[in-house]
């Protein structure tokens, strides 16, 4: 089969498996994390701290209860590490400015298809390709913005119950210039293992040359055990991703070539009707924070709280959906991860002086 665009949805069955339920020790936590989170009216805009700004509906709807949960997991249930972890998270979206990144602003580092989003892995994990062979731009700081603006356009379109990414990097006809300077990839690095916790599930390696391979021996004390874990090496990717939905250049089905014309729109335009339609069930729901990710996506879940959604029945009559149960977590070794690849360079988390290193 042949496309240019990305896909809408994963193969039928390849869902993530159901979490575990909390143990009391966790929900209790969790409860007084929540309670924290919801007494937030302001935040500063900056990490000086100089000023401070009320919370938007959009950052009070990015405050999920799956969101929580994340950063609770990613500090081992250490409650007042989570609260600092997620609220200077909340301070960095603002001050980096994730959500004001167009696909405009974006497009001209993605001319020649470097990142691509296509297809789900047999988990459910939207599937980001990296292909540093087609490299466009010199390093700088948008190049941290593109990635930046991709993974969250590749979670937009994760399916309900899914919350991590795949990550499948190709080296193949890579040169030697596709391994960015090590400002750059500490600063992703860091990124995406304090601000993106327990979103990277796979990270799939391939057609490594001698100086990439060099390079992660090199950057390899500062790998977390649990992300190491994570990363595969030369591994056949249809033992990973469905072939009907994976590039024919890396053993799948699929015809896929990119035209920047076509590609680049589609998938601005999927990730923003997606977002539309979770900020449309938001607000039926009451506008609350720790709202459910999965009824927030589209999933079998009712609203957690505030307004109940009101859906017609096929005979015209209406039905309301019942609360949920008690949150429900994807422990230690879960699903999702915390750090990501830029432009064929493996995400890796850097050992800091915190407390408790975040987990992958």
């Amino acid at each position: 089969m042949s496309t240019i665009g990305p896909f809408a949805e994963p193969v039928a069955g390849c869902k993530p498996a159901a979490p575990p339920t909390l143990t009391a020790d966790q929900q209790t936590k969790y409860e007084q994390f929540l309670e924290e989170v919801r007494s937030w009216e302001s935040l500063p805009t900056t990490k000086a701290g100089t000023e401070t700004a009320t919370l938007s509906d959009d950052e009070r709807l990015w405050l999920t209860r799956e969101c929580l949960l994340r950063y609770l997991r990613a500090t081992k249930w250490n409650l007042q590490q989570a609260i600092t972890r997620l609220r200077a998270t909340a301070v960095w979206r603002r001050e980096f400015g994730t959500d004001t990144f167009t696909a405009d602003y974006i497009s001209e580092e993605n001319a020649k298809g470097k990142q691509v989003q296509l297809g789900f892995d047999k988990e459910g994990r939207p599937c980001l390709y990296l292909l540093p062979q087609n490299q466009n731009t010199k390093p700088s700081q948008k190049q941290v913005e593109h990635l930046v603006y991709m993974v969250e356009r590749t979670l937009d379109l994760h399916p309900p119950g899914q919350e991590g990414l795949a990550l499948l990097i190709d080296f193949r006809n890579t040169g030697a210039g596709g391994t960015p300077p090590m400002s750059i990839s500490k600063q992703v690095l860091d990124i995406l293992q304090s601000h993106y916790p327990e979103r990277l599930g796979r990270a799939l390696l391939t057609h490594l040359p001698w100086y990439v391979t060099a390079f992660l021996k090199l950057i390899g004390p500062f790998i977390d055990p649990v992300t190491k874990t994570k990363i595969k090496y030369n591994e056949p990717l249809t033992d990973h991703v469905p072939a009907s939905q994976l590039m024919t250049a890396s053993g799948g089905e699929v015809d896929f070539k990119y035209d920047h014309s076509i590609y680049w729109p589609a998938l601005a335009d999927m990730a923003a009707e997606r977002r539309r339609q979770r900020v449309e069930r938001w607000e039926k729901a009451g506008k609350i924070i720790g709202e459910s990710e999965i009824y927030l996506w589209g999933g079998e879940e009712g609203s957690i709280g505030g307004k109940k959604e009101v859906a017609p029945e096929a005979n015209g009559a209406e039905k309301v959906n019942k609360d949920v149960k008690a949150p429900a977590e994807t422990n230690g070794t879960t699903s999702g991860g915390d750090t990501a690849l830029v432009d064929g360079v493996a995400n890796l988390d850097i050992k800091t002086s915190e407390p408790v290193k975040p987990a992958a």
